[in-house]
């Protein structure tokens, strides 16, 4: 049936970006709950243009998951949205799969049409248990808690910023099809900041550009990486939750465009050998009566006392979450010192080499940068633990703690050991998350090579936890 007999919501960028920036202000504005709830639900209601709703929600390892909801079932059974939770992996059992959905009603996106379909928007929802307390697998639920409760607490609103490489690969589907060609095919081979205006690159970087500002992401600055075919589209910071759901959204619309494109965006670390991996540079900053509390004028670096606290028990945990912010076996090839890998367990203003980097700042800006995080990282597990690390970890007794020469594992199973036998991972995430993912990281890398070797093996591809599906999976 032509889309031209039905009367589906597709509205113009302009308009979309207009409705987006006005939710993201109320939402940073903390807007009641309640209040959004009943905007949110007497638009739809009166928008008859709207067809569905797409809930979205991220299981333990950072996979994004879409349910679509007829908008008339949806506003009459929000508050009773169930799901079968043992269909995703690291959730429930078979024997108690039942969850709910809650619907987060401030994170709303109006959508492109001609990437996500006429007559839809988007909601992100928030796993609830089936005793109605919230789901411990749920890391956006942890993450929004935390927040709301650093908040209430102590004023903090904790605010992040994510550079999230990627790179673009010739036909639909590549990574599905890598443990058959063996090989990516790049579209590009420019290099940083170098491609010709309308070539393949170019033209699908311009094109997620603009989704994004539709979306009201607010745009920074867009190029080509270092590595052939390779991009980076970056946005303005927000506060942590709306952050780690604009990871999710762009990786989804990248993923979208390219597809419809006719090609593939990659988020694998490393997915050729010989020029640079992605990483996701997580900056991250604390504000409390709009006063950034890592400046200080007259500080090192002009990071205050209170930043470099937060950077020593980073560095202090550094082995415990290493797991999280590498959760694949493709990750540690990243991790190599040859290609600007942020491996050393360090903090520097100028060595890319370390884990963490403390950027140059002023009042506003001042932030610390964690450069060790891969792309396929789940980031609202990255968040919550990095800034429960780096506000109620210990600091370790260690000598030199910021330019000891101490460095990243180099294989994931020296990472899980770290991470499964870490009691301070335990403490922040529980001890059943804690062996679940676990359990989830050390089921893909049993399926690969126990050693990286010098090319991209198909197993640590075809079991990535951003590329699996059942008939992968199924081929071991």
């Amino acid at each position: 049936m032509s889309d031209n007999y039905r009367n589906f919501l597709a509205l113009s960028y302009d308009e979309l970006e207009e409705l987006n920036l006005k939710a993201k202000q109320d939402r940073l504005n903390r807007v009641n709950a309640d209040k959004i709830r009943e905007e949110r639900l007497k638009y739809l209601t009166d928008e008859k243009r709207i067809k569905a709703v797409t809930v979205l929600f991220s299981d333990l390892e950072g996979r994004l998951h879409l349910l679509d909801y007829d908008k008339k079932f949806l506003i009459s059974s929000y508050d009773n949205l169930t799901f079968d939770g043992s269909s995703i992996r690291g959730f429930t059992a078979q024997k108690e799969s039942d969850l709910r959905l809650g619907i987060d009603w401030s994170a709303f996106y109006w959508v492109p049409a001609d990437v996500f379909g006429t007559g839809k928007v988007l909601v992100f929802g928030t796993v609830i248990a089936k005793d109605g307390t919230a789901y411990s697998g749920d890391l956006r639920g942890v993450l929004k808690h935390y927040s709301d409760t650093l908040y209430a607490e102590k004023g903090y609103t904790v605010n992040a910023a994510n550079e999230i490489e990627g790179f673009l690969f010739a036909g639909t589907d590549a990574e599905r099809r890598f443990n058959e060609t063996g090989r990516f095919e790049f579209v590009n081979t420019g290099g940083y900041y170098h491609s010709l205006p309308l070539d393949p690159l170019r033209k699908f970087i311009d094109t997620a550009a603009e989704v994004q500002r539709a979306m009201g992401f607010q745009n920074e600055k867009d190029h080509p990486e270092v590595a052939p075919s390779q991009f980076e589209i970056n946005y303005t910071y927000g506060e942590v939750v709306a952050a780690a759901d604009q990871i999710q959204l762009y990786k989804l619309l990248c993923r979208q465009v390219a597809n419809n494109m006719g090609y593939t965006a990659s988020f694998l670390p490393k997915p050729v050998v010989g020029v640079n991996g992605s990483g996701m540079h997580t900056n991250m900053s604390i504000t409390k009566d709009k006063t950034n509390l890592f400046w200080d004028a007259n500080g090192q670096e002009q990071l205050s006392g209170f930043g470099w606290d937060f950077i020593d028990r980073v560095l202090t945990h550094a082995l415990d979450v290493c797991l999280i912010l590498n959760p694949s076996v493709n990750a540690y090839r990243r991790l190599d010192p040859h290609f600007e890998a942020p491996n050393q367990i360090k903090a520097s203003a100028t060595d890319r080499g370390s884990m963490i980097r403390v950027p140059i700042g002023n009042s506003k800006s001042m932030r610390v940068e964690v450069r060790s995080v891969g792309p396929d990282a789940n980031p609202y597990l990255v968040l919550y633990s990095l800034f429960k690390t780096g506000l109620d970890g210990s600091i370790g007794s260690i000598d030199n703690l910021r330019q000891a020469q101490r460095y990243l594992p180099d294989n994931i199973y020296s990472a899980i050991d770290d991470f499964s036998g870490s009691e301070w991972i335990g403490k922040i995430l529980g001890a059943d998350v804690q062996s679940r993912f676990a359990d989830l990281k050390r089921a893909a890398a049993d399926r690969s090579p126990r050693a990286l070797g010098t090319f991209v093996k198909g197993s640590e591809v075809q079991y990535h936890h951003e590329v699996y599906n059942q008939a992968l999976w199924s081929q071991f």
